[in-house]
This record gives C-alpha cells, sequence and structure tokens, in this order.
C-alpha cells in the first residue's frame, strides 16, 4: 500500500460518470429485471408477446381446473392394483398441469391465473398424500398396494 492518502472525490466522480453513461450505452442482457424509467421510480413491466401467449397460459390453467375438478368424479374402483395405478398417473397429471401453468402464469404476470394454477397444484398434491400416505404406513387405516384375487374384478 502507498502511503499517500486516497483523493475520495476524484475516485467518486470517476464512479458516477461510469454509472451515468452505462445504461444508456449498454442494453439491459436479455431476462433481467427491467430499469425504472424516467424520474417516477416505477417499474415497467416485460412486454408481452401480443394475446396469443396469454391466450395459452389461461388454456393451460383452464385445462388444469377441469382436470382437477374431473378426477373427483374418477369412475373407476382405485383402491389397488392396476386401477390404482391408472389413478395415480392421472392425480400425477394434476400435478404436472399445476406446475406447467403457474410457470407460464409466474412468466407472463398473470396473477389470478397463477393463483388458480398453484390452487391446481395443491389440489393434486392432496390427492397424492390420500392415496400415498395409508399405502405406506403414515396413516391409522393402512392400506396395500396389490389386491386380492377377488377384489379386482369387483
Amino acid at each position: 500500500m502507498s502511503d499517500q492518502p486516497r483523493d475520495w472525490d476524484k475516485e467518486l466522480a470517476d464512479i458516477d460518470k461510469v454509472i451515468a453513461k452505462s445504461p444508456a450505452q449498454s442494453p439491459a442482457p436479455r431476462g433481467a429485471p427491467p430499469v425504472p424509467q424516467g424520474g417516477g421510480g416505477r417499474m415497467t413491466a416485460p412486454a408481452s408477446g401480443g394475446r396469443f401467449p396469454v391466450f395459452t397460459t389461461w388454456l393451460r390453467v383452464g385445462l388444469g381446473l377441469a382436470l382437477a375438478v374431473a378426477i373427483t368424479q374418477w369412475p373407476y374402483h382405485n383402491a389397488c392394483g392396476l386401477n390404482l395405478a391408472v389413478y395415480l398417473g392421472a392425480i400425477v397429471t394434476v400435478v404436472v398441469a399445476g406446475v406447467w401453468s403457474s410457470i407460464t402464469s409466474w412468466q407472463r404476470r398473470l396473477g389470478f391465473a397463477h393463483f388458480l394454477s398453484l390452487l391446481v397444484l395443491l389440489w393434486g398434491l392432496v390427492l397424492t398424500a390420500r392415496e400415498v400416505l395409508p399405502r405406506v404406513g403414515y396413516a391409522r387405516h393402512a392400506r396395500s398396494w396389490s389386491c386380492d384375487a377377488g377384489v379386482e374384478a369387483s
């Protein structure tokens, strides 16, 4: 280190110059958060690609909601065996629909769609827990994964 004292005014002036010219000369990288515009200090929302991405996001949310509601009316016996596996596959589809629609609604900044897609995801996780937990011994009444000989035919 040198024994000379630092000229803080000069160093801070240099930093102020760099800060003052950097936003005007270099564009923000892709995916960077928005830069405040003007003196109001308000952030601008990212530009959406038009109506089609919003439509497809709502379509995903709607399909997820329809599947989450429809699975409550499952018409087949799903206590064990192959029928249970098919039912668990349908529940996984509900969870995937919730995750998929929540990601796209988050990217499009659609708050209500994101809330609904998180509800679909939560409902899928509740259904999964309702079927899996009794079979792994984490419930008062245990169930089995496989069926006896006469149970699957009914």
